[in-house]
């Protein structure tokens, strides 16, 4: 049985991701259903792993990330890059840590926490 703290968590990581998709348009049914599994999957991991509450969003986010990858293509792109004609998605850091951002690997630069994407 899960305790409040993860499901507070994961209902958290939810709802930042989904805002985060939903800021770039692509939040439809499938989509959503991939941020499902993605939940389900890390409320296993949880569950083996209480103390890993404050990494779920950043796992949630890569999870997701990699299969919209699989299926669909990079998301998110970098907003930036994409302009000057060089798409290429942002990446999750830290990879596994509290506190995960959006970054642009090729810039260094720190686009936005995730669940903030503009």
């Amino acid at each position: 049985m899960s305790s409040p703290e993860i499901e507070a968590a994961l209902h958290s990581a939810r709802a930042l991701i989904l805002a985060d998709l939903n800021t770039r348009d692509v939040a439809d049914a499938a989509v959503v259903s991939l941020v499902e599994d993605a939940v389900t999957h890390r409320r296993w991991w949880l569950e083996q792993w209480p103390d890993g509450t404050e990494y779920v969003l950043g796992l949630v986010a890569q999870d997701v990330q990699d299969k919209l990858l699989e299926q669909y293509g990079r998301w998110p792109l970098c907003p930036a890059c994409a302009e000057a004609g060089d798409p290429h998605a942002l990446s999750v850091e830290p990879e596994l840590g509290p506190e995960p951002h959006w970054v642009c690997g090729k810039e260094a630069v720190v686009v936005a926490p995730v669940g903030r994407l503009t």
